[in-house]
């Protein structure tokens, strides 16, 4: 499947491009949404780094204002520092000279080219090799084989969402449309694919709306309702998994979706003997100033400029063994990271998979919400 940020150039209406040239509106917005994959041929590795950081794709396109020299992928920088770079070089010295594009009126070339070659995204440019578009290719069935892994999925579905109101005020978050169908049914769909097909959801907020809803679907997973009598937790929850699970599952939160291997994650589980694995997210903060190392005597000792700070984040999805259940007490509210701790301190093993933070959508406030839609159309 693919999918253009924009399909052409609109209808010419007045309007400023960023340099302060008149452009036609359309053609405006839609450079401002290339602009997020763009760098220009001064940038440093380590100042395109952080652009494609902010757009959480793996690459960029380098241009000598809208004129596409070349494209860089997260691959082609890890190469170029390993073999000696440094990251106040220029980008050009890192990026494929050569990239593969397709011209503004044969977009029809793109598909089979992606196909044939294995690219993930390609330029589209005009007579003089100026960019106006960029198509991605979503993974299909025929490019990812999916392991038929089996085991069952806790979906955590009875929290208010407070976080996402008002919108939580009048449906509840596992029914809020996400690319046309709700949250729900799209973490039903990524963990079916790989089949998952029996699906234990634990509601309570507008838990007769949610039950509803799925009594009119047509749903090829089998749903097992667990009704919470009152507010436990993601962890207190889990407690009434005791007596209805005899072998690893899945739990995750109502709010989350991973775009990854779900059969590389339970291998991973399996062999490394943990009782819970926590699916991490590799997440990457700028700090946009220098910052500055402090001695005795106030005396400067280092000084780093926009230093790059990296940390895991906990996505709210894990693999669980049933002998974690033995930590869940009866009818208590609690979260699942203080079982966790609980769970070390009697010498258990917890342990983490980490994916990149581009694997990683959350919906759990607004804005991130917004941002788990514009990635999902996007594809």
């Amino acid at each position: 499947m693919f999918h253009n940020i924009y399909f052409m150039k609109q209808k010419v209406l007045p309007g400023k491009d960023a340099s302060g040239c008149r452009v036609g509106d359309a053609v405006y917005n839609h450079m401002r949404r290339l602009d997020a994959y763009i760098v220009d041929k001064s940038c440093s590795l380590e100042e395109t780094m952080k652009v494609m950081n902010e757009n959480s794709m793996g690459f960029a396109l380098v241009c000598d204002k809208r004129k596409l020299l070349g494209i860089v992928t997260d691959g082609d920088i890890r190469r170029y520092l390993l073999s000696g770079g440094a990251l106040r070089e220029s980008i050009c010295r890192a990026a494929n000279r050569e990239p593969h594009a397709v011209r503004e009126g044969e977009r029809r070339l793109a598909e089979p080219m992606m196909r044939q070659k294995k690219l993930a995204v390609i330029p589209v440019v005009d007579e003089e090799q100026e960019l106006v578009d960029i198509i991605f290719r979503e993974p299909d069935t025929e490019d990812v084989r999916k392991e038929n892994i089996g085991i069952p999925l806790v979906i955590m579905a009875g929290g208010k969402g407070t976080r996402l109101r008002p919108f939580t005020d009048i449906l509840p978050k596992p029914l809020i449309p996400v690319d046309g169908i709700t949250i729900t049914e799209q973490i039903m769909n990524r963990f079916g694919a790989y089949g998952c097909n029996d699906v234990y959801i634990i509601v309570n907020y507008m838990k007769d709306f949610i039950k509803a809803y799925f009594s009119e679907k047509d749903v090829r997973q089998t749903l097992h309702f667990i009704e919470e009598e009152r507010f436990l937790g993601t962890g207190g929850g889990l407690g009434y998994m005791k007596g209805r699970v005899d072998g690893t599952f899945f739990m995750t939160n109502c709010d989350v979706l991973l775009d990854c291997n779900y059969a590389d994650m339970l291998d991973a589980h399996r062999r490394s003997g943990n009782i819970i694995t926590m699916v991490c997210a590799r997440k990457n903060l700028v700090i946009p100033y220098g910052t500055i190392e402090i001695g005795e005597s106030r005396q400067i000792v280092s000084m780093t400029e926009k230093p790059t700070i990296e940390y895991n984040i906990n996505t709210g999805v894990y693999i669980i063994e049933p002998e974690f259940l033995d930590f869940v007490p009866q009818e208590e509210s609690i979260h699942l990271p203080q079982l966790i701790e609980l769970a070390i301190r009697r010498s258990q093993k917890a342990g983490t998979y980490v994916i990149d933070e581009s694997q990683w959508m959350d919906m759990g406030q607004m804005e991130e919400l917004e941002q788990m839609k514009y990635k999902l159309e996007r594809f």
